[in-house]
């Protein structure tokens, strides 16, 4: 019979975009990991138009060409922007409430609308 052997893992670090830019955003109380000509769906913003030009003031990290600024907590002097390219729902997420001894169940479900954003140059 064969020894089995396991095999070891590699141990190197490995880059978290190819790319030489990447940031991070907070927008809606989620915070996105984005690269110039990204398509990120976000929470819904509610005032701009399909085609317009989105702006998001609240950046935490801005990594361009090797250079790294971290904000504390965010960077004030640094503005991302992006084009809108549509709204639409996610896919419903449902819930079930059940009452064992009563056999009561009740039912709900729920889409969250987003926005879908292309990301321009930093």
């Amino acid at each position: 019979m064969a020894l089995k052997t396991k095999k070891e893992k590699s141990t190197i670090a490995k880059p978290i975009h190819q790319s030489k830019s990447f940031a991070v955003i907070e927008t809606g109380g989620k915070q996105y990991l984005i690269k110039p000509g990204d398509v990120v769906r976000i929470e819904r913003i509610e005032k701009p138009k399909k085609g317009d030009t989105v702006y998001f003031e609240k950046v935490l990290l801005l990594v361009k060409e090797g250079e790294i600024k971290l904000g504390n907590p965010y960077l004030k002097t640094v503005k991302i922007g992006g084009k809108l390219l549509k709204e639409g729902r996610f896919k419903k997420i449902t819930h079930l409430r059940y009452h064992s001894k009563t056999r009561q169940q009740r039912r709900k479900g729920h889409r969250q609308i987003y926005s879908e954003v292309k990301i321009g140059e930093f």
